[in-house]
């Protein structure tokens, strides 16, 4: 068994240049060793998991439709809005939600305090994204190469912000 503690990983930043997406996130199965680039399963594990703070007023990231991953979220304290096809709906602590692959979603906090919660996914292999607002396509075309299309020089916050 490997074991880690959550106070002992550090914290990462995730910030688009004008600053509309924030977030901080704890790796927790890098951690305990996932191995991202591998297309072996032993070594990729079958989910990932991050522990994540979304500063107030933040949003984690663009609007967007995984083609073939699932995400399940826990929300541990703070309030926060998830944007989905139907709207959006508010989400506080003790709060769980899942979005199968092909349903668009995005969370942010309006809220003057963090927004805090745990994201469990799958990692299926050859993985796309579909963001709507900016009608462009992020393709997975090995388990680390990711290339936006459709000109593919794209970058990621593009026509988000």
């Amino acid at each position: 068994m490997k074991k880690i503690n959550l106070a002992n990983i550090a914290e990462t930043e995730d910030k688009s240049p004008k600053g509309k997406f924030h977030s901080f996130y704890k790796g927790v199965s890098l951690a305990l060793g996932r191995d991202d680039t591998s297309r072996d399963l032993d070594k990729r594990h079958p989910f990932d998991l991050e522990y994540v703070r979304l500063p107030a007023g933040a949003t984690n990231y663009p609007y967007h439709a995984h083609s073939a991953q699932w995400e399940f979220y826990v929300v541990i304290s703070g309030r926060g809005l998830v944007r989905d096809e139907q709207g959006q709906t508010e989400v506080i602590a003790g709060d769980s939600f899942l979005f199968p692959p092909g349903e668009a979603h995005q969370l942010s906090n309006p809220g003057p305090e963090d927004l805090i919660y745990y994201v469990i996914a799958d990692n299926p292999l050859g993985e796309c994204c579909y963001y709507p607002d900016s009608k462009k396509w992020l393709v997975a075309r090995e388990t680390s190469l990711k290339k936006l299309v459709p000109d593919g020089q794209a970058k990621y916050y593009e026509g988000e912000e």
